[in-house]
């Protein structure tokens, strides 16, 4: 036991050594599979035995660990049961004792095992918590809470539902009464520990626990415990925003401390319930209204204050939206004394944002840009101004038409030393022109009627963005900030004029500048008007893709160490857009193109991190392959096979599936040539298990094979490399959230190889198939299984048909496909929705009515049953399906998820037609193959109709047969 805790000991040592670490790495995968690792890594890091950051990597690897390994995409545990048992056991523990960095992961890996356990599975948790809380002792107090808020938290962006309230009626019950008696020992503790450094930060550090923590028992529904003590929560809220203590102030400028956290928290708290329960808070919001007024009006403009002054001046916008305290901003007296004591001076730029924008300018864009979800000081107080203007827009709007004439005018009296001043009147400007939040894809929607946009522009911006010099590049970022914010009010013909420039500061040799130039082309780009056309048409930006290609690669590979390539996703995002844009135009830059991409590829490859960037670069990589690969399919293959396969040797995991997705997309766009060599040595490797151990790589793999397999058919079957890919399908079904990528590579195999090929395995594949379906019959299984059945029918080009189907059903059970048929196949075809999918299912009853000797002589109910079936879906429209699983995927903007699948839309797969010789009208097709058939088998079906149907359906088969 000692000496397997101090392997691994070594093992997570050698993984912080940047030499040793991919070797610890893969050596610390293989460990894992062995029982008792993951309590071996608890050990080590509950062990002051240790060294601290040994400790801190057990703790991470323990993290990512119950990450990939505590429940399978059903939900049952992956880990042996007496491993869980006693990771539940002794985790809250371990966590308490533990120091704070330390804590901070275990708390992920605690909120990981609750999101699948909790509550049913573990509802000792809550008692057991709660049973270690100390009136007396904030350090301990604080792991537990620590514990209480990783798993309360997750409710935050939850949909209501009975489930979710019945978790938070099962945390209510034991956890209220000892989190109100705890917060009243707090007070006390506090207070005697006034004077004790060390003690009243612990408490301080519990209060802001605490405070968090009412946020999430009350961020779905008002909980009794502040229903019912709504007065004495207030007084405490009230009185620790207004608490002050030299001991917890910070010496630094820059850092926020417990005490700026801990009224930030409380401003959160307030806003969100003025926002969703102003009926009982309503009666204690004006004493808040009036003292965070005060403390707007006295907190310094040090950066340290910006999240308490961001949260203050939220909480001031949603009092605002209640008209009994808007009444008091009503004034005009008072709407001056707002602006110019709370206003101005957060929206004014400070010597702190000019460092910023100088230093570490990548940070002052992100968080400059309209909406990023930085709190800061500028953009909370233009939703203070617009929220002001939606209640009195007439009086804010001439008020802050004042300030910003005097502004103006400031400027006009020294441009040189006085540019500041027109840096506030932009903004102050921009705050009552816009009404509501500015969109991602839009920017501002909806504008005031009392201000002219583009006159503001004329006047006052556009001189800063055509002057070469003279020009402060904060005003030049103002003027293109200005344009990005409002363009979809500028009209077309406005952007004509003014895009040029635009593209011009593309050659700005700041970093902001050019930036922000590159923000607003790939927004401008992607902007289409009310009747769906390009604001900027294509034809406008092929003349100039190669020098704007050229000068955006330029850019980003400016500083050629990874961090530095990949830092700025911005660029990468434009130069997607570009692609996409310039379409097939970009053939004749192919060489230039795919030198920078497998370049950046290479450079990032050695260390990703920053995922935004790579999912540009591999949308840029689609886009171009997308396009340029129908001209040149075997050049593109054989560039690109090397630095993709370098990725996956070197095991990079975030970038395998955007790799497999592009591997596909390169051999689907040569779909009718063989398959290279290179790529039939790629088969062997994406067979192996550990391949589809990631639930990431799972559905761009199925994808790259189904994409492989057309092509490769000969070869596969030569190196008997069916049964490794039918052993994969079997895996797949296996799991609800993988049971339609099963489908789909078997549809594929199945589409690709004849009868003959697969005959043998045919069996199995059905019971395979058939059992999943008795023990898990949702919705989606069902339909993929029908989708299925008409795929394997309507193939009797290869072998196969209704009757090939027949013979191998029952061949798993005699008599089994009359019950399969009648209940599963013939009403659920009626909800197949997509239009190739009903396609099929109609070419496979027309084929069975028309050729299958089982219908024609055992199943003869059965044949006018099809017949029914076949005009239902010829005649009427999809019936509804209730999704009872749907399984979905993560939007591409949340790019915090790690090593997932994320589809590239540039390259989304796109479904061929298999039968294009049906034309337009399924109708005329299935009367002339029913015509055809009838002639073939000497008036057979003539005669079926006759004697199998009922008059009116006679009438309508009949139809299609003589029109």
């Amino acid at each position: 036991m000692a000496n397997n805790l101090g392997a691994v000991a070594q093992l997570l040592e050698a993984s912080l050594d940047p030499r040793q670490n991919k070797q610890a790495e893969l050596a610390l995968r293989q460990e894992e599979k062995k029982p008792g690792f993951s309590l071996y890594l608890l050990q080590i890091t509950a062990s002051a035995d240790f060294p601290y950051n040994t400790r801190l990597a057990s703790a991470l690897c323990f993290k990512n660990l119950i990450r990939r390994n505590w429940v399978d995409e059903d939900g049952n545990h992956k880990l042996p049961q007496d491993e869980v048992v006693t990771i539940k056991r002794e985790l809250i523990n371990l966590m308490i004792n533990v120091p704070g960095g330390i804590q901070t992961q275990l708390g992920e890996a605690v909120s990981v095992i609750a999101d699948s356990d909790f509550w049913e599975r573990w509802d000792t948790l809550v008692a057991d918590l709660v049973s270690r809380l100390d009136p007396k002792n904030p350090a301990v107090n604080n792991g537990v809470l620590t514990v209480a808020h990783s798993i309360f938290r997750r409710w935050r962006p939850l949909f209501r539902s009975d489930d979710l309230f019945t978790e938070i009626n099962h945390v209510l019950k034991t956890f209220s009464t000892p989190y109100l008696a705890l917060f009243e020992g707090l007070d006390a503790y506090i207070e005697e520990n006034k004077s004790n450094k060390e003690n009243l930060s612990q408490g301080f550090k519990q209060l802001e626990l605490m405070i968090n923590l009412l946020y999430d028992l009350n961020c779905q529904d008002l909980a009794p415990l502040v229903e019912d003590n709504a007065q004495s929560i207030a007084n405490l809220l009230l009185k620790y925003l207004l608490y002050d203590n030299q001991l917890l102030h910070t010496d630094d400028e820059s850092e926020a401390g417990l005490l700026e956290f801990v009224k930030a928290a409380i401003f959160e708290v307030l806003t969100l319930f003025v926002q969703k329960y102003s009926d009982v808070f309503e009666p204690h919001v004006g004493q808040f209204v009036g003292n965070s007024w005060n403390l707007l009006t006295t907190v310094g403009v040090e950066t340290k204050y910006d999240i308490l002054i961001s949260k203050a001046l939220q909480f001031l916008t949603s009092t605002t939206s209640m008209p009994e305290h808007a009444r008091i901003f009503e004034d005009q007296g008072t709407l001056s004394q707002v602006i110019e004591k709370v206003i101005l001076p957060n929206i004014a730029l400070r010597e702190s944002d000019e460092e910023l924008f100088e230093d570490e300018p990548i940070e002052f864009i992100r968080r400059d840009l309209e909406g990023s979800d930085s709190d800061t000081r500028r953009r909370a107080a233009t939703d203070f101004v617009r929220q002001l203007a939606t209640k009195f827009e007439n009086s804010v709007t001439q008020v802050v038409s004042q300030y910003t004439d005097h502004y103006l005018a400031e400027y006009a009296k020294n441009p040189a030393s006085n540019w500041k001043s027109k840096d506030t009147a932009t903004y102050l400007f921009s705050a009552i022109a816009a009404k509501g939040a500015a969109t991602a894809s839009h920017g501002i929607t909806t504008v005031s009627t009392l201000v002219d946009i583009a006159d503001f522009f004329q006047k006052h911006l556009a001189t800063d963005l055509v002057s070469d010099s003279g020009v402060n590049p904060i005003l030049k970022v103002d003027a293109i900030k200005y344009l990005y914010l409002f363009r979809s009010i500028i009209t077309p013909q406005q952007w004509q004029e003014v895009f040029p420039l635009l593209v011009k500061h593309l050659g700005s040799d700041n970093y902001v500048v050019y930036t922000y130039a590159a923000i607003a082309v790939e927004r401008v780009l992607a902007f289409h008007d009310s009747a769906g056309q390009p604001v900027i048409s294509p034809a406008n930006i092929t003349p100039l893709a190669k020098e704007l290609l050229e000068h955006l690669f330029q850019l980003i590979e400016k500083d050629p160490s990874p961090p530095k390539v990949q830092e700025n996703e911005f660029l990468m995002k434009c130069v997607m857009r570009v692609l996409i844009i310039i379409k097939e135009e970009v053939v004749p830059l192919t060489d230039a193109v795919l030198e920078h991409l497998i370049k950046i590829t290479r450079i990032i490859s050695a260390n990703p991190s920053n995922p935004r960037f790579y999912y540009y670069h591999f949308e840029s990589l689609g886009a171009f392959i997308r396009f340029a690969a129908p001209a040149n399919p075997e050049k593109l293959e054989q560039a690109l096979y090397a630095p993709f396969t370098e990725v996956l040797q070197a095991d990079v995991q975030e970038f395998m599936p955007y790799v497999f997705q592009l591997f596909a997309a390169l051999l689907e766009a040569n779909s009718s040539a063989t398959l290279p060599e290179y790529y039939q040595n790629l088969i062997a490797p994406i067979l192996m298990p550990v391949m589809w151990e990631s639930r990431g790589n799972v559905p761009a793999l199925v994808r790259l094979l189904s994409a492989i397999i057309p092509r490769g058919a000969q070869f596969i079957l030569q190196n008997n490399q069916v049964e490794p890919i039918l052993g994969l399908f079997q895996k797949l079904l296996s799991t609800k959230a993988n049971e339609s990528h099963g489908f789909d590579l078997l549809e594929s195999v199945i589409g690709s190889f004849p009868a003959t090929a697969l005959e043998q395995y045919f069996v199995s594949i059905m019971q395979i198939i058939l059992t999943r379906l008795q023990n898990s019959k949702t919705e989606v299984l069902q339909l993929r299984f029908v989708r299925f059945y008409h795929f394997v029918s309507a193939r009797d080009d290869q072998g196969y048909s209704a009757d090939f189907f027949i013979q191998v059903t029952d061949k798993v059970q005699e008599g089994l496909f009359t019950p399969i048929y009648l209940n599963v196949i013939l009403p659920e075809s009626q909800k197949l929705a997509r239009p190739l999918d009903r396609k099929t299912a109609v070419i496979s009853f027309t084929k069975t009515l028309a050729n299958s000797e089982a219908f024609a002589q055992r199943y003869k109910k059965g044949w006018g049953f099809t017949c029914e079936a076949l005009l239902k879906l010829l005649e009427l429209p999809p019936v509804p399906v209730t999704r009872d699983d749907i399984i979905t995927e993560h939007d591409v903007d949340d790019m915090a998820f790690g090593v997932g699948f994320t589809q590239l839309n540039t390259v989304r797969p796109r479904q061929k037609d298999p039968w294009p010789e049906t034309g337009a009208d399924l109708k005329v097709w299935t009367g002339k193959y029913l015509k055809a058939a009838n002639t073939k088998h000497g008036g057979r079906i003539n005669g079926f109709v006759q004697e199998r149907l009922s008059p009116e359906l006679q009438k309508i088969l009949v139809s299609y047969m003589t029109a």
